[in-house]
């Protein structure tokens, strides 16, 4: 064999084996980092409530800014994958983090906030989670699931550790330090974007994928050429235009998988009106804590020990879902999470003692898990997955959209009330009514396939529900057999 053949089949498997691990690692790393890091700004809620004289609601847009950029500038992301790489991604996310964080620590009004840690910083650690995600796809393909679900770990992990840090550097340094530190500790977004090296891939699979895919409407721009039209003709570089402009909402944006699948219907306006409450307590849980007398570094615990069950039950979750006997009925399993994490949040109105608290975050984080481990699974299971990509660009902006709105009316709500109380009946309010809406709504879908598909039986094979005498001779040995049909997914 030729050094030439070797070293294409040894570039043929870099999948799942030796650097694809250090990925991994830095993968848990990142998504502590980006995603775990918005839990631990409601520790600083009331220092910048004094240092700003801000509301509620003001105060509040701070994080609701950062965690929807967080969320949905997923599209963006995508486009800046495809032209650059996943490594340049993550690493101009973590420059982009670092310098929100540092750029925070000098503002001099709460507005400033809004762009510095919101918008800067929020889009930092969009591009460097959701491109270390992409990643994980290239550098795993025999233990992907594995390695997604030990990346989530990450989250938790950041949910454990932000918290206790946070508190530590304020009661230290005050909280301008703390962000300027906070900066430098999320450039290492860019350490771990640098272990992302591009992936060597065999010849022939480069080739393959590199191939364009002929697009919509290419064929109608080179027929107008064909018959005589200029390039540069006014009409035809509109017309131009206009297509590629339906094509990158296409791609991106796939308001057509919307129009058309009821289940992606159902679960992405579901999903939107939860995120409403959802983010909620995770926002005012510490302000209410010390606001009824909890000693500041035990309410910062409270979110610490959220992220600590979450390392446990997160993967537990994601195992039972994908056990077979839930296939098709993981929408029903995440409904369920949903409603318990609804129902949880009556027990901060009973009380607000430190130990009722810690029984709250206890339920809470058990039920967050199953809907942090379900989330895109169910996805996955309503969609096809060559569109999965498009339709998670819609998912993610139409939920981002709720995410950055909910926060900041309950804000006002308790600036208008003086009552804490309205966070938790808000968070319950639209949790459990998305909670029966998906479940309620799913469960009546299905009972809609299920006699569609007895009357289309029916209309093809209507002997099937008559009497009729059957023969006593035996079948040709040529009949093939009838077709097994398996239905995985709603």
């Amino acid at each position: 064999m030729s050094q030439g053949e070797a070293a294409g089949r040894g570039a043929a498997k870099p999948q799942d084996q030796g650097w694809a691990w250090m990925v991994l690692l830095a993968a848990v790393v990142l998504q502590g980092l980006t995603l775990g890091f918005p839990c631990c700004i409601g520790i600083f809620f009331t220092d910048l409530q004094h240092e700003f004289q801000a509301s509620n609601s003001e105060t509040s847009w701070f994080p609701s800014i950062m965690v929807a950029v967080l969320h949905g500038g997923g599209p963006l992301c995508s486009i800046l994958v495809k032209w650059f790489g996943c490594r340049f991604v993550v690493m101009l996310g973590g420059l982009l983090s670092g310098l929100g964080m540092v750029s925070s620590s000098f503002c001099k009004s709460i507005s400033q906030l809004y762009l510095t840690a919101g918008l800067i910083t929020g889009l930092g650690s969009c591009f460097s989670f959701q491109a270390g995600v992409t990643v994980l796809g290239y550098y795993f393909v025999r233990w992907r699931t594995l390695a997604n679900a030990m990346a989530s770990t990450g989250v938790s992990l950041g949910f454990t550790l932000w918290p206790l840090l946070s508190q530590y550097l304020l009661d230290e340094m005050g909280w301008r330090n703390t962000f300027l530190i906070f900066g430098g500790i999320l450039l290492n977004c860019c350490v771990c974007g640098a272990i992302m090296r591009p992936i060597q891939l065999a010849s022939g699979s480069l080739s393959q994928s590199a191939k364009p895919k002929e697009e919509p409407g290419s064929r109608a721009e080179e027929a107008q050429l064909s018959n005589g039209a200029s390039p540069h003709h006014p009409t035809l570089q509109k017309h131009t235009k206009r297509t590629k402009c339906f094509q990158m909402l296409q791609k991106y944006l796939a308001f057509d998988i919307f129009c058309q699948n009821k289940g992606y219907q159902i679960y992405t306006t579901g999903v939107t009106w939860m995120m409403m409450g959802f983010a909620l307590p995770h926002v005012y849980l510490v302000p209410y804590a010390i606001h009824n007398g909890v000693e500041e570094r035990k309410a910062a615990l409270l979110i610490s020990i959220i992220g600590f069950i979450n390392i446990f039950i997160r993967p537990l979750t994601g195992l039972l879902s994908g056990h077979r006997v839930f296939t098709g009925r993981r929408i029903y399993l995440f409904s369920l999470a949903v409603l318990l994490c609804g129902l949880s949040n009556f027990i901060c109105v009973i009380s607000a003692e430190f130990s009722v608290l810690i029984l709250y975050c206890v339920i809470l984080s058990i039920a967050m898990s199953g809907v942090g481990a379900l989330t895109f699974q169910v996805l996955m299971d309503v969609v096809e997955m060559d569109r999965f990509s498009s339709a998670l660009g819609l998912f993610t902006v139409l939920e981002s959209t709720t995410l950055l709105i909910g926060p900041p009316l309950t804000g006002l709500l308790v600036d208008i009330t003086s009552d804490f109380h309205y966070v938790f009946y808000t968070s319950s309010f639209f949790l459990i009514s998305a909670a029966l809406f998906m479940g309620l709504s799913f469960c009546a879908l299905e009972k809609k396939n299920k006699l569609r598909e007895a009357s289309k039986a029916h209309l093809d094979n209507p002997s099937r529900y008559q009497y009729s005498e059957m023969s006593t001779e035996p079948k040709a040995v040529s009949q093939s057999p009838p077709a097994v049909e398996y239905i995985t997914s709603i």
